[in-house]
C-alpha cells in the first residue's frame, strides 16, 4: 500500500524541481549531489516550502493539491522532521525536549509510549541532561525521539548524520536500523552518501538536477563512493 505520493514541481532560482515518486514502508531514501533538491522535496512534503504545481498524499489523505487549492499547514500534516543538527532546545532537558514532540501535537501523555521510544533509542540515562552536555550522536537520537513522539504517520530524516564525524556516524547508524525495523514509522531518509545509505535504506530515489533520474532497490547507489562508514 501507497503511504505517501508526491508529484511536485518548484522553480527556485536556477533549478527546475520536478519530482514524481510513491513510497511505502521502510525507508525510501532521496539520493543525490548537493543541489539536487533533496532538501526542497522533505520541505514541500513537510509544508515548510509550496511548490507551484501538483500534490503531495499521505495515507489517503491530500496535503497539498496546487488545483484544488489544498495546502494543509506543517503541524497538521503528522509528519515529524529530523534536521541535520537536531534543534533541540538549550534551556529545556532531555526529557522536555522529548515532551515537546508530543505536547505540540496535542496527545496526551502516554508513560508507556514514551517508555518505548526512550529504550527504543537507549535514551534514558540522558534524560535530565542539557542539550550542551549531550555528544552530536546522542543530540540526534533525542531529536529522533521527539519527532516519534508526535506520533507521525510519516518520519522525515535529511540527512541527520551529516554534521557528525565517522565515529559518531557509527555510534548512530545501529539505532536508525532500529529505526526502520521497529518503530513501524514510514521514513524518507536524505543523503548523498551512498555508505550511510546502504546501511538504511529500503527503497532508493535518486535525484539528480531537481529530477529522479531513477527508482528502485540499493542498486541505484554508487557503487563506486568510499564507504568511510565501514
Amino acid at each position: 500500500m501507497t503511504v505517501l505520493a508526491v508529484d511536485v514541481e518548484k522553480k527556485l532560482g536556477a533549478l527546475q524541481l520536478s519530482v514524481r515518486f510513491e513510497a511505502a514502508g521502510g525507508a525510501t531514501a532521496l539520493f543525490g549531489p548537493s543541489g539536487a533538491g533533496k532538501t526542497s522535496v522533505v520541505n514541500m512534503i513537510a509544508g515548510m516550502l509550496t511548490p507551484d504545481r501538483g500534490s503531495v498524499a499521505l495515507d489517503g489523505t491530500t496535503l497539498f493539491d496546487a488545483a484544488a487549492g489544498i495546502n494543509m499547514p506543517p503541524h497538521l500534516r503528522r509528519i515529524g522532521y529530523v534536521f541535520q543538527e537536531g534543534r533541540l532546545f538549550p534551556h529545556l532537558s532531555v526529557r522536555q525536549n522529548l515532551d515537546y514532540g508530543r505536547r505540540m501535537s496535542g496527545h496526551p501523555r502516554d508513560p508507556d509510549d514514551f517508555a518505548r521510544i526512550v529504550a527504543l533509542l537507549d535514551i534514558g540515562h540522558l534524560l535530565e541532561r542539557r542539550p550542551r552536555l549531550l555528544s552530536g550522536g546522542e543530540r540526534q537520537r533525542v531529536a529522533v525521539g521527539r519527532a516519534l513522539l508526535m506520533r507521525p504517520g510519516l518520519l522525515l530524516l535529511d540527512e541527520p548524520l551529516a554534521s557528525l564525524d565517522a565515529g559518531r556516524k557509527r555510534e548512530i547508524l545501529p539505532y536508525l536500523v532500529r529505526l526502520r525495523d521497529d518503530a513501524r514509522v514510514p521514513m524518507v531518509y536524505v543523503s548523498h552518501t551512498a555508505a550511510e545509505l546502504r546501511r538504511i535504506a529500503t527503497k532508493v530515489v535518486r535525484l539528480d538536477a531537481g529530477r529522479v533520474v531513477a527508482a528502485g532497490g540499493l542498486e541505484l547507489l554508487d557503487a563506486t563512493a568510499l564507504d568511510e562508514l565501514e
